[in-house]
């Protein structure tokens, strides 16, 4: 289940160790109680999507493999 966000205070997101420089493959992650937010660095102005952690958790995990 994927949910669209309201605001995320900008001081709670931070660049995934993943994503590249200059490559243009960048994440941003914020983290709040029950929802695991993620955006797109390059455009921030695009509305978030929230996933439960759970979800997150089994995302990294296969995106690990």
């Amino acid at each position: 289940m994927v949910f669209r966000l309201a605001t995320v205070p900008e001081s709670a997101w931070f660049k995934s160790s993943y994503s590249t420089g200059p490559g243009g493959e960048c994440v941003e992650v914020a983290s709040h109680p029950g929802m695991v937010h993620v955006r797109d660095s390059k455009d921030t102005t695009r509305t978030a999507l929230g996933v439960p952690p759970a979800a997150w958790t089994a995302f990294v995990q296969f995106a690990a493999l």
